[in-house]
């Protein structure tokens, strides 16, 4: 359900959050120096904001080690031995940080979980942990990747007093310090106000499209990238003095606004129908879904059907074709309800209640509901578990851009019946090194017989910051496919769509690079980045006589959804070689390429209503077995 066609999100946004700070002005000259500081995050030593706040109180301290033996002689809290004990790595760690953040704002002790009336009651209650083993797994969600508090210092600080060592990840250097500061700027972070020790959070939210034409992308510079200085809201500072009650109630307003206007924004660029002319006159997306819904008698005949985002309601249609006896179509944009409910009654098949048909029999079964599905129970009742099959287009870019599985999986557990069936049913990531001709640099090499492959190479450096929505060709991908995440719709939870998965990337036998080398035991070619793509399934367990896939492959027609594509900082030469024989060259160049990438990558909803979060971590291994890791990097699909 992915579209080119985004309003002018940003612009509402900005305006929102220029109101709010309106309204905390206190014209005071210090304010006026502080919003010069957000352009220049490192600033001097004294900055205020360079200041580390205590994880349990709000004392602040000038270094890590002055921070961590606070917490260890105060409040029972031990950090490096902790980090020690278990092994952690930097993302553990970084986990770590945000769960006790969280932990501490809501007054619950971090290691027994015991909740107290006050951040002094807490103080109090601090004790050293028992059993580390048996509380790990509470900060082991991928949620708090996420910074819990805004500009937290700490952050990217506590790195440099890191004990132990993760193989696949390097020493924190000094560019991997500024994407992590930058990432986490882009990042819309709680803010977390401290007054005499009680934490305040709320959060502030803005949007930017997506970007999809990655052979004639803008400079950098003439775009919001994830790693832009720009790229984050001046938040006033506020008073002390001011009334706790009314922030909170303005601080929450302010965020269940931006969310609105989001989501109208949001519903309402499914308005344009070029956007659904886009999706209906795409091919693959038609006939998987015209064969589960038309071509599988036994599950759709007489069957109470349900669609989640329906659009023009051609998913409705077909439902209603196939012999439901009811379809509910729910949408949210206003436009598209009364459209879909027209279309409906174009063709017969709308659902009229205040005529009855020959015999009092209804020939119309499709009713169409215009809200959310969070929202219908308002405007209509349903039984709960009174749906026999669930439909929804639900996929966005890279699978789960636009957040819609959301609302499919909110409608599963409200009104499914229990053995309902669930359409699509699956759900599977996958990802592949892709080469030279995947990127734009072949084009800019030759120009009408001119040489401009200068601003190749800066479009390459810039995509290494930016997600790419794009077609790649199958013959430009250098390395085998792999699954990195799989999901069943029919079982999954919620939370299970924020993931961390690990993949493992192998030379492909025969690799081209602009169609003219050829990788064996002799040549190596170079990877300058992976690409996501998706599938979805409507397997036998619910499509009994017709089950069928939709595929966004690259080895596939193509698809409106395109490829998802993720740039590397540099690339990396793989091939079949058999070592670097004693030589001092470092893995992945030419002189010693790699046998093998090691992939990690975590994928979470972003705190920017409807987008999502990718970091990316790559470890090359070479024959013998030597590894070598590149920085982390971030990328936000807004």
């Amino acid at each position: 359900m992915a579209s080119n066609g985004m309003q002018n999100q940003e612009e509402l946004l900005s305006k929102q959050i220029k109101h709010e700070e309106e309204e905390y002005d206190d014209d005071d000259d210090d304010d006026e120096e502080g919003e010069e500081g957000w352009d220049d995050w490192e600033g001097d030593e004294g900055d205020p904001q360079s200041e580390l706040l205590c994880l349990f109180c709000h004392s602040k301290f000038a270094s890590c080690d002055s921070l961590f033996d606070h917490c260890s002689s105060i409040h029972h809290f031990d950090f490096h031995a902790i980090r020690k004990s278990l092994s952690f790595d930097f993302y553990s760690s970084f986990k770590l940080i945000n769960y006790i953040r969280s932990q501490v704002a809501d007054n619950k002790c971090w290691s027994c979980g015991s909740t107290c009336q006050s951040n002094q009651d807490l103080q109090n209650h601090l004790h050293d942990a028992i059993d580390l083993s048996d509380i790990k797994t509470k900060w082991d969600d991928d949620r708090y990747l996420k910074p819990f508090m805004l500009d937290d210092s700490l952050l990217y600080s506590f790195v440099d007093y890191e004990d132990v060592e993760d193989e696949q990840i390097p020493p924190m250097d000094e560019d991997l310090m500024v994407d992590l500061k930058n990432s986490i700027e882009t990042l819309d972070l709680k803010k977390v106000v401290v007054t005499d020790g009680v934490y305040d959070t709320s959060s502030s939210k803005k949007v930017a499209s997506v970007p999809n034409d990655h052979l004639n992308q803008e400079n950098s510079s003439e775009k919001e990238l994830v790693n832009g200085k720009n790229s984050r809201p001046y938040v006033q500072p506020i008073d002390k003095a001011k009334d706790e009650g009314l922030l909170m109630a303005k601080s929450r307003n302010h965020m269940e606004k931006q969310i609105k206007m989001v989501n109208e924004s949001y519903f309402g660029s499914y308005s344009s129908y070029g956007i659904h002319r886009e999706m209906l006159s795409d091919k693959v997306r038609m006939d998987a879904y015209g064969q589960a819904i038309l071509k599988n008698p036994s599950l759709l005949n007489g069957a109470v059907v349900m669609d989640v985002g329906c659009g023009t309601g051609i998913l409705s249609l077909f439902a209603a074709r196939a012999g439901a006896s009811r379809v509910i179509a729910v949408e949210a944009s206003t436009k598209m309800a009364a459209v879909a409910s027209q279309v409906a009654k174009d063709n017969g098949l709308w659902l009229d209640k205040s005529h009855c048909g020959v015999n009092g029999l209804q020939k119309g079964v499709v009713e169409v509901i215009h809200g959310m599905i969070e929202e219908i129970d308002k405007i209509v009742e349903i039984k709960p578990q009174s749906i026999d099959v669930l439909l929804s287009e639900w996929m966005g870019y890279c699978l789960l851009y636009e957040s819609m599985l959301d609302s499919v999986l909110y409608a599963r557990d409200r009104w499914l019946k229990t053995g309902g069936a669930i359409l699509p049913d699956t759900a599977t990531i996958f990802v592949a090194g892709f080469g030279k001709g995947g990127t734009s640099l072949p084009f800019w090499e030759d120009v009408c017989e001119f040489d401009m492959s200068c601003i190749g190479k800066e479009l390459v450096k810039d995509a290494a910051q930016i997600p790419i929505v794009d077609i790649v060709d199958s013959q430009d991908l250098v390395t085998s496919s792999a699954v990195l995440q799989s999901f069943d719709l029919a079982t999954m939870k919620p939370n299970e769509v924020n993931f961390t998965a690990t993949a493992t990337l192998e030379p492909k036998s025969s690799v081209s690079e602009n169609k003219e080398t050829h990788a064996d035991s002799e040549t190596c070619c170079r990877c300058y980045g992976v690409v996501l793509w998706f599938e979805t399934g409507f397997t036998s367990r619910f499509c009994l006589e017709a089950p069928t896939v939709l595929s966004t492959s690259p080895y596939t027609p193509k698809t409106h959804w395109s490829q998802t594509i993720l740039t590397f900082k540099e690339p990396i030469a793989i091939g079949f070689g058999t070592g670097n024989n004693g030589d001092l060259a470092a893995i992945g160049t030419e002189d010693f390429p790699a046998a093998k990438v090691d992939l990690r990558v975590s994928i979470v909803r972003s705190t920017e209503h409807r987008s999502i979060d990718i970091s990316l971590e790559v470890v090359g291994v070479s024959p013998d077995g030597q590894r070598r890791s590149w920085p982390a990097q971030f990328f936000s699909l807004q």
